[in-house]
Formats: structure tokens, sequence, C-alpha cells
């Protein structure tokens, strides 16, 4: 369903994340800092000019755009073509000169063995054997995913959505042992909790419309849920929306068992 729903808003919004002007507003605090910002700043810290990384997920190319000026070349991979089509619109952009997009499935790309130095995935899928086979050793894999309390108060009352019922589990902890069970060790691995606030109902149901907390949702159907969540954790800063996000960078150390 990932790929159809990522067509979807792509089509829908111009682009993954929102695109054609419409994008939802709402404040964020971090307590621990910005997690997208400190995972930049980890992958901007392992750049070269004679390094080749891989960007898996790479959506709309906009975060690739970003930093494909610290390497001698980014590959960029993705399931869904309309992604991959607005991605490939940014040619003209001078930065794009050493990107090249693909349409691949991550589990199973068709790079060659150590190819890459880097490989980063910004919440996007974790198929951990695949990167390290297509990692040089002492290569670098970093991501920034969605830990398991991410919007939790908000599953509950829908009753289901993405990683419903498994946040009993830390999600750090299982991706780590896997990890380091497949020849990488842990450099930097971290938890962050914020909490963002938006101004209205409509607001807070455009967001939904874009990601796939619930790839299902429906403006229409859900309507009874929203605003009995609404209702709820409306506080004089908006309506509060708790998000858990995890960052990790690990390092291949050797080769798969």
């Amino acid at each position: 369903m990932a790929q159809n729903f990522y067509d979807k808003v792509a089509k829908k919004f111009g682009s993954y994340g929102y695109g054609n002007g419409i994008k939802p507003q709402y404040v964020s605090e971090y307590p621990a800092g910005d997690p997208e910002k400190i995972f930049k700043e980890k992958l901007l810290g392992l750049s070269s000019k004679d390094k080749t990384a891989l960007d898996i997920g790479c959506a709309d190319g906009k975060f690739t755009l970003s930093v494909a000026p610290y390497f001698k070349k980014v590959y960029g991979i993705d399931i869904s073509k309309k992604n991959l089509e607005v991605a490939q619109s940014h040619n003209g952009d001078e930065r794009s000169r050493n990107i090249e997009y693909s349409f691949q499935n991550a589990e199973h790309t068709l790079f060659e063995d150590s190819f890459f130095d880097v490989a980063y995935c910004r919440r996007g899928p974790s198929y951990y054997k695949e990167y390290q086979r297509i990692l040089k050793t002492n290569g670098h894999y970093l991501e920034i995913s969605i830990g398991e309390m991410d919007t939790i108060e908000l599953k509950k009352i829908f009753g289901r959505g993405q990683g419903y019922g498994k946040w009993d589990k830390s999600r750090l902890d299982e991706d780590l042992k896997e990890l380091q069970g497949i020849g990488f060790k842990v450099v930097f691995a971290q938890n962050f909790y914020a909490f963002e606030y938006y101004p209205s109902y409509e607001e807070l149901d455009l967001f939904l419309q874009g990601v796939p907390i619930f790839e299902d949702f429906d403006s229409e159907k859900d309507k009874a849920s929203l605003q009995k969540y609404v209702e709820k954790f409306s506080t004089d800063k908006g309506i509060m929306l708790s998000r858990h996000r995890l960052v990790m960078v690990v390092q291949k150390v050797r080769l798969s068992n």
C-alpha cells in the first residue's frame, strides 16, 4: 500500500511532504533539539567531495539537492514514480549535476556490493542487510525514523495507524541490535521527543492527508475521531500532537555473517 500512498500524495500536493503552496501550519517544540537538523549535521559531518552517497527513499529530491554539493555523487532511489518525476524536474538546478535518480526497491537494489561510502534514509524503509551489502567497509549508514511513541494519543483514539500497538518496545534498541548483529558499530543513537501545535482542526486535517500516520485517512470518514482528539488535546498553544524520532549513525566494520 505504501507505493500507492506516496503516489497519491505526490499527485495531490505536487510532491511528497506537500507542495503547490499547500502546507499545514503549526509550531514545533524540541526539548532536546530538532532531530531533522541534527540528522543533517551528522550527515554533512561525514560528507566529502570524494565520497558517493545513497539517498534511500529520496521522495521529491529536495533533501537530496540540499546535500548533493557536499558529495562526489548522490544516487536517489524511490518506489514512487510520481515522486521521482518531481525530483527529476529539478534537473535545471545547479546542485543536481551530480545526482542520479532511479526507480528501485530498497530491499533489493541494483547496486554492486561495497559501492557506497555513505547511505542514509529519512523515515523510509529499514532493509539493513541490503544497506550493509552496498556499503563499503568503514562506510556509514544514517537514519532518522519514526519512534514507537509517535502520535500515540492520536492512534489510540483512531484505533489504528502506523505502528499501532507496538509502543511497548523500543524501536531504537531493536534496530541497533539488528544492525550490530550484521556488522555495524554504533556511532550515535538517540531518541528525540517533540510537540507540534496546530492552530485549527482544518490545519491538523490537512497535515494528516499528506503523511502516512494513517495511509487510509479520510477527512469525512475520520471526522468524528479527529474531532474527539481535538477536543481532548486542545491547549492554549494549539492542538497538541506528540512526536517521536530516532536518529542513528552506524559504521560498517565487518561483512555480514
